[in-house]
C-alpha cells in the first residue's frame, strides 16, 4: 500500500483581537509601570540638614618580607570595603575619635596614630534630613604584627591587605585618594 501523504493546507494566521477597552478591575500594572513607580517614588521633602562629624584612620603594617605595605580594611553590612571610622562625640577631638573607633571596629588597641591624612565630604538622605558628613582620616601604624583584629557583629568582614589590593577593593574615591597620600608619606617616613 501506498500511501501518499496529502500536502497540508497552510493554516490560517490567528489575529488575536484586542477589547477597545477592558474592564477596571481586571487591567494590571505591566511589570514597566511597577518599575517606573518605584523609580520615580516621589520622596518627602528635605525639613532639616544634618551635619555629622566623623574621624578614622588608614591602618597600616609593613609585610612580613618588609617590601610591601598592609592595609586593614573592614566590610561594612552593604558588603563596601571601607576604613574604620564613627562618630565624633562630644568632648573628643578627632584625633582621640579615630582611635577609639579603630579599637571598637577593629579590636586593635597597639596602635599609634602618626599624622592627618586630610577629610573627606560626604553627603546623603535620611528620609527627610540631608545629612553632611565630614570625616577626618589619619595615617595609623599597627605596632604588634601579632593582634588580630577583630570584627564587629554589623560588620560582614575585616581583612589585612596588600596595598594594590587595598586600592582595588576600598570602595570610595576620596579614601583612595588618601590611601596614595598615606602610602607617600610611609615610603619616605614622612609621618609627622
Amino acid at each position: 500500500m501506498n500511501q501518499q501523504t496529502k500536502p497540508t493546507e497552510p493554516t490560517a494566521r490567528r489575529t488575536l483581537k484586542v477589547p477597545e477597552a477592558l474592564p477596571t478591575e481586571q487591567i494590571k500594572e505591566s511589570p514597566f509601570e511597577k518599575l517606573k513607580s518605584a523609580v520615580f517614588r516621589k520622596k518627602p521633602t528635605i525639613q532639616e540638614i544634618v551635619r555629622e562629624p566623623t574621624s578614622g584612620g588608614i591602618i597600616f603594617r609593613l609585610s612580613k618580607d618588609q617590601k610591601d605595605i598592609e592595609i586593614l580594611l573592614i566590610q561594612d553590612s552593604k558588603d563596601r570595603w571601607t576604613i574604620p571610622k564613627g562618630h565624633i562625640e562630644p568632648g573628643e577631638t578627632a584625633k582621640m575619635t579615630a582611635k577609639r573607633e579603630i579599637e571598637e571596629e577593629t579590636g586593635l588597641k597597639n596602635v599609634s596614630i602618626l599624622s592627618w591624612l586630610g577629610k573627606i565630604h560626604f553627603k546623603y538622605r535620611r528620609l527627610d534630613k540631608l545629612v553632611l558628613m565630614t570625616t577626618q582620616v589619619y595615617l595609623v601604624q599597627a605596632l604588634d604584627e601579632h593582634e588580630m583584629p577583630m570584627k564587629e557583629k554589623w560588620m560582614k568582614g575585616i581583612k589585612w591587605f596588600s596595598f594594590a589590593d587595598a586600592i582595588n577593593a576600598i570602595e570610595y574615591e576620596d579614601i583612595e585618594k588618601l590611601m596614595l597620600i598615606a602610602k607617600k608619606k610611609i615610603r619616605s617616613g614622612d609621618y609627622k
